[in-house]
């Protein structure tokens, strides 16, 4: 069995994102799935502000939520700059045998994402 890299979890991550996003009826005016580059979403709906989707994959299924509030600061300032909300997307995902285990290609695994922290709303 072959673990999924960093970039692969959160590429998953992503998915699950996009699907959701695309179910509320948003538009994806960018996509960036590269690691440590924000946002990672760049969402846009007739009569709303545009929408800054930052997502954060951690294998942690009870602390997906977490997020570096220092860091957040300053990209709330950013997001200001350009009349922008800002959403937050916590995904936790760890493999369905045990979480102790990496997740593998084609293996089951644990979702954990309920709704976006409006960080900005």
């Amino acid at each position: 069995m072959i673990p999924l890299t960093e970039q692969e979890l959160h590429n998953l991550g992503m998915n699950i994102v996009g699907e959701k996003l695309q179910q509320m009826g948003y538009e994806f005016i960018a996509i960036n799935s590269k690691l440590k580059k924000h946002p990672q979403f760049v969402l846009y709906k007739k009569g709303e502000p545009t929408i800054f989707v930052l997502v954060k994959v951690t294998k942690n299924l009870q602390n997906a939520q977490d997020y570096d509030v220092i860091w957040m600061e300053n990209f709330k300032q950013h997001a200001i700059k350009q009349n922008a909300k800002v959403w937050f997307a916590g995904v936790g995902i760890a493999n369905a045998e045990s979480i102790e285990m990496p997740v593998f290609k084609d293996q089951p695994y644990y979702v954990a994402f309920e709704e976006f922290i409006k960080i900005i709303p």
